[in-house]
């Protein structure tokens, strides 16, 4: 680890009398972790959808993906948080500011925890009536409202894994969110199905199996990772320093606010830009429905490259700002937009080739899969647009601008993907839903690549820690 953390610090450096370190090396060394990690993460809600709609149906599927968006709405602010704690932490980590580092991240937590709260008091008192104004199929609503309840009353100790893993990276340490997705994974695979059968003597949950099984990996793979960041003496593990940082500094939140809730409110839209596209598509049935589901989780699987390139160039972009290095950010930028057109495109070819198998993983009735099948050719080219522009968004964000970008994204799905889903699924049906990602894909990779090169790659840039 100490390793690991050490190259991170300077990771665009080389010692006295070495050749430089290709920057792609770089690039993979940090991001090959990273996206296994991710892959993870989504694998185990991947494995919980697969199992209910193997194991129960496709109503139970279609249950779970109601509250899909729901989700997405409430961790969107902590998104946004641990965005911004990860650009001021790599800023810090890249001074060599460890006792920074932990006042960031113990005010960032402070504030997650009292959100999380609020959010699972909320859950459960009004998942029915959420559901509900969600027009969720009749003859899944009652599956639906046991699933969302559950689910946003395990919210704070989620909120807790989100933010821990990313901040773990915004000191340079990709490795160890790897093995903690890793053990909740694991601890998954053997609850779900556990819960579904009443294997172990346990009671049958039926759908809200799922949802009891993500809360008990969760909270199994946090008590790993505070025991592993103890043993590796690592800057961000559990002890009596880093504790007492876990309280609301306005010093340090003022700084994590102006990075963090912009991004969170373009996460929120995003949301409830979601919320929109699944109400036109629950209008199509439970059917519809399903399909909405497993293409989500496809895609999931081919942006994860992308994100986690966005991710990787705006650490190091933050390190290298940090340690004085802004001249370095360009080169950083062509090395992301590279390797996205790379492994992003090459996901995208593969997803094209074997989507029939891979849509069979998740739904199991034939008229079901030829319109999940049919609906995801529709979307996927475009996840190589959306990579490239995260990029550019995430290189600005390294520096400390936010509002730009944000404005560009909320634009994008404002003015472009929910009035295009709302035309289109009025002229032609279904298909038109899915056809607005892409037209927002696109707007969003020319407005901001337009910002970056015109405006943002003139100014000078300035460590804000």
């Amino acid at each position: 680890m100490t390793e690991t953390l050490e190259t991170a610090k300077a990771p665009l450096q080389t010692q006295r009398g070495q050749s430089p370190k290709p920057l792609w090396r770089t690039f993979l060394a940090f991001l090959t972790p990273m996206m296994l990690a991710n892959v993870l993460q989504s694998l185990s809600g991947t494995i919980n959808n697969v199992f209910l709609g193997h194991m129960i149906g496709v109503e139970a599927l279609a249950a779970a993906t109601v509250f899909f968006p729901v989700m997405f709405f409430f961790i969107a602010f902590v998104m946004g948080l641990g965005a911004g704690a990860s650009i001021l932490i790599g800023q810090a980590f890249g001074k060599g500011d460890h006792d920074r580092v932990r006042a960031i991240a113990g005010s960032t937590l402070a504030l997650s925890l009292i959100f999380g709260v609020l959010v699972a008091i909320f859950g459960g008192i009004y998942a029915d009536e959420l559901m509900h104004w969600l027009q969720t199929p009749a003859d899944i609503v009652d599956e639906a409202v046991k699933y969302a309840r559950i689910m946003m009353i395990t919210m704070p100790a989620f909120f807790i894994f989100i933010l821990f893993t990313s901040m773990l990276r915004g000191v340079g340490d990709s490795v160890t969110p790897l093995w903690t997705l890793a053990f909740s994974t694991f601890i998954g695979l053997i609850v779900t199905p556990a819960l579904i059968e009443g294997w172990f003597g346990l009671p049958k949950l039926g759908v809200a199996s799922a949802a009891v099984a993500s809360l008990v990996s969760m909270v199994f793979a946090l008590i790993w990772l505070g025991w592993y960041l103890l043993r590796r003496k690592h800057p961000l593990a559990p002890t009596g320093a880093f504790m007492a940082k876990i309280k609301l500094d306005p010093k340090v939140l003022g700084l994590v606010l102006r990075l963090g809730v912009p991004t969170g409110i373009q996460m929120v839209i995003m949301a409830v830009a979601e919320l929109a596209l699944l109400g036109l598509a629950n209008g199509y049935g439970s059917s519809a429905t399903a399909a909405y589901g497993a293409i989500n989780q496809i895609l999931a699987y081919v942006q994860f490259p992308a994100m986690s390139i966005g991710i990787a160039a705006s650490i190091l972009g933050a390190q290298a700002i940090g340690g004085g290095r802004g001249h370095q950010l360009g080169a950083i930028t062509r090395t992301a937009l590279i390797l996205n057109a790379i492994i992003t495109g090459a996901g995208v070819v593969i997803v094209y080739l074997l989507s029939g198998p891979i849509v069979t993983m998740f739904i199991t009735d034939p008229p079901v899969i030829e319109l999940t099948q049919h609906l995801l050719h529709i979307v996927l080219w475009s996840t190589v647009v959306f990579g490239m522009a995260v990029v550019f968004s995430s290189m600005m964000r390294s520096s400390g601008t936010v509002l730009a970008p944000t404005a560009i994204a909320i634009f994008s799905i404002i003015a472009v993907e929910v009035p295009v889903a709302m035309y289109l699924s009025g002229a032609i049906g279904i298909d038109g839903v899915w056809w607005a990602y892409p037209s927002a894909f696109c707007a969003m990779f020319l407005l901001q690549g337009s910002f970056y090169m015109l405006v943002w790659r003139k100014r000078s840039i300035r460590a804000l820690v």
